[in-house]
């Protein structure tokens, strides 16, 4: 934990103090700013860190070196009323507390602090406030060196995906056609002889209809053929084997075979293929100019592009997401649909770009993602190929 740092912080979002809460291991939020090891909690603790002044430790007596680890002064309590009690003494004065809080739960990624929890601190006489971009600065931003674990990821992740390509027309040519969990697999055990890992969820491999489901997992009993004449979508996310490594998350779609595609399929694909370079375009333009840009501001443009062209009904999920130690990071999310995510894309965020378009009674579904990293230089930056035509698996 960079205590200094964070009170510079506080300073600079005009917040009184940032109040750490967990009980059960509910906030791994808290564990990973602090640094604290993250053993199992059977009592409540708060961690108040001021703008100003010594941090202030409260745990109970059943458990009094839960944090112990942390600098600052040492509070202890029994009963209910005794914690409300060396509560109110902690936030005294601070007019605003910033909490892993988010007003309508608006962010649920930071939203894990209860309710109750919530209405405890605001009775203390303070404004409970979201901690939303103390998280992202402290817990959502990737270094270089976390980078350098993204583009290693990549580079073997695009191995593999090369490689599923050529076994999917190996296997057809073969006369032994693979289905949708085969397909899986076969990533899957790529995924483990590069020394990678994921997150439990398998890689999204989709067929037709299956491609339009944004979410598809494949399964044994409802696999779909890969075979010719048929459209495909893969969506692969890992990342090294190893502590701090950072997520490569990215979504391609092919045609099986060497027939014309669809007409529709490749106006779908290349509306989508359009709107994620605008994305990534309008980010480049506002930092270049000097201007903040913010995550539901990419949103809209992306989004525009696919209402533009008369598909904003199919495009039934937000642009993208933050990617960090999870797939799905604590960072800004490139969101104005299913939030409004107004935190700003700084040096060292990293996120997807990820439109779709999904017909399912059509049984096309188009989806195109990409890893986007802000970097010190504060230009967007993207590693490793990006489509730019269907992949046609002949």
């Amino acid at each position: 934990m960079n205590l200094e740092a964070i009170q510079a912080a506080l300073d600079e979002f005009n917040i009184g103090g940032w109040l750490f809460f967990d009980f059960g291991n509910r906030d791994p939020i808290s564990y990973r700013v602090l640094g604290l090891p993250n053993k199992h909690a059977s009592r409540r603790w708060y961690y108040m860190i001021p703008a100003h002044g010594e941090p202030v430790k409260l745990a109970h007596r059943v458990e009094p070196g839960k944090l112990d680890s942390l600098p600052g002064k040492k509070v202890l309590y029994s009963s209910w009323k005794e914690m409300g009690d060396r509560l109110a003494e902690m936030v005294l004065g601070l007019g605003t507390v910033a909490m892993q809080y988010s007003p309508d739960c608006s962010i649920p990624y930071i939203s894990v602090v209860d309710g109750g929890t919530v209405e405890l601190v605001r009775s203390k006489g303070v404004e409970v406030v979201s901690s939303a971009d103390l998280v992202q600065r402290f817990e959502g931003l990737v270094d270089e060196a976390g980078y350098e674990t993204h583009v290693e990821a990549g580079r073997k992740m695009h191995l593999v995906l090369e490689e599923t390509w050529k076994e999917i027309a190996a296997r057809i040519n073969a006369g032994k056609v693979p289905n949708e969990v085969d397909v899986q697999k076969f990533m899957l055990d790529g995924f483990t002889r590069e020394g990678l890992t994921w997150d439990g969820t398998p890689p999204i491999v989709g067929v037709d209809e299956h491609a339009a489901d944004p979410h598809f997992e494949p399964r044994a009993e409802l696999a779909k053929l890969v075979e010719p004449g048929h459209r495909l979508l893969i969506d692969l996310w890992t990342r090294l084997d190893q502590e701090d490594a950072i997520y490569y998350d990215i979504t391609w779609c092919a045609q099986v075979g060497s027939q014309e595609p669809d007409p529709l399929y490749r106006e779908v694909f290349d509306v989508v293929m359009q709107a994620r370079d605008k994305a990534v375009a309008f980010i480049g333009e506002r930092l270049e100019a000097g201007h903040e840009v913010h995550g539901y501001e990419v949103d809209d443009v992306c989004r525009g592009v696919v209402t533009e062209a008369g598909y904003g009904e199919y495009f039934v999920h937000r642009t993208g997401h933050s990617i960090g130690r999870e797939v799905h990071g604590n960072g800004a999310n490139i969101d104005n649909l299913e939030t409004q995510d107004r935190r700003r894309l700084v040096p060292g965020a990293m996120f997807s770009i990820e439109p779709g378009i999904y017909l399912y009674d059509r049984k096309i579904g188009v989806r195109t993602e990409i890893d986007v990293y802000i970097s010190a230089e504060n230009r967007p930056v993207i590693y490793g190929p990006v489509q730019k035509e269907l992949v046609v698996i002949d």
